[in-house]
């Protein structure tokens, strides 16, 4: 079975709100650790993770992820 591949604008967005991983990952709830990470796309987020970290960042979860 295929890996699934999402893209994202995580840090670009992140910069843009002038906020750090630290940052973005407390109001997550996620560790800087899995920011880092998706930040690489070295990681695919689960379902809630994903709305979250779309939330923490004001944008709608398809301006920040994308299927490759």
């Amino acid at each position: 079975m295929a890996r699934a591949r999402i893209k994202n604008r995580i840090r670009e967005l992140r910069e843009a709100s002038e906020m750090t991983q630290s940052q973005l990952a407390k109001l997550s709830g996620c560790t800087r650790q899995t920011i880092i990470m998706l930040e690489q796309e070295r990681y695919v987020p689960s379902l809630s993770l994903a709305f979250a970290i779309a939330d923490a960042l004001n944008s709608p979860i398809e301006d920040v992820f994308e299927p490759e």
